[in-house]
């Protein structure tokens, strides 16, 4: 008796352990890539499947966007400036099959794809480029890394540059550069200034000339300008026409100009 519930209960584990290794859930955003006596039979998935335990074996597979850090590298652009760079690599695996059958380890193998295509591309561009477009290397780079990893049924959807390190003495060099070029944008904006202003005050000069009355008229607004200022002084000269206008007797001509000087007081030579 004890030995037939021993056999039973032996027979209940090996049935166990069969169901566990028969019975695959598959969530939505993975495949299981099934290999029968070591030959392929195709992605199963998602969802509950069954397989054949022993003669089966299945591969997980990833579909979700993954992420690899591409480490920092040292590299030399085309005008002999070493900088260091570090970037990240967005992927997808758009056939379970083929990335499993084609590469070993498909994250590792992009991640080393990502490196050198890193340093290549970067060693065929500028300083100026790796700085000001990095948008189109960026698309450069994601467009290079999927041609290369399209075998593999692994699709590079962007590559971004995350940083550019220069050496110190590149920075002051860039720093000094930055601020010659604002020097030399003043001046410029300055000297437009004083060309703007001269040719005002040009054209202001030959209205005055033709319009007298608009110099005065100028010359009166300057005076009272100036006697707003406190503390001073101004001297305001009077035209002998406004004088004449109250002194009828004093005309023009030697007579007047003897009327204007001062006569010796009486009784001293």
């Amino acid at each position: 008796m004890n030995e037939t519930l021993i056999g039973i209960g032996i027979a209940v584990l090996v049935l166990l352990f069969i169901l566990a290794n028969a019975i695959k859930i598959v969530p939505e955003y993975e495949r299981g890539v099934i290999f029968r006596l070591g030959r392929i039979q195709g992605a199963r998935g998602p969802g509950l499947f069954f397989i054949i335990p022993i003669v089966d074996r299945m591969v997980r597979v990833d579909l979700r966007i993954q992420t690899a850090d591409v480490p920092p590298q040292e590299i030399i652009t085309s005008d002999n400036v070493t900088v260091r760079v570090d970037a990240v690599t967005y992927f997808q695996v758009l056939e379970p099959v083929r990335s499993v059958i084609a590469i070993e380890d498909y994250r590792v193998a992009t991640s080393k794809i990502a490196q050198t295509t890193l340093r290549s591309i970067l060693g065929q561009r500028s300083l100026d480029d790796l700085l000001m477009k990095r948008e189109e290397i960026n698309q450069q780079l994601a467009r290079v890394i999927d041609d290369l990893t399209n075998p593999w049924g692994v699709k590079v959807s962007l590559v971004e540059v995350r940083d550019v390190s220069l050496p110190e003495t590149m920075r002051r060099a860039m720093a000094r550069q930055a601020e010659a070029e604002r020097d030399r944008r003043a001046r410029v904006i300055h000297s437009l200034g004083e060309k703007e202003a001269a040719q005002n005050l040009g054209d202001a000069a030959g209205i005055l000339e033709e319009h007298p009355a608009a110099m005065q008229l100028r010359t009166l607004g300057s005076l009272v300008d100036a006697a707003a200022q406190p503390g001073s002084t101004v001297a305001f000269p009077v035209p002998m026409e406004l004088v004449r206008l109250f002194r009828p007797d004093l005309g023009s001509g030697p007579a007047a100009d003897r009327t204007q000087r001062r006569e010796p007081l009486p009784g001293r030579d």
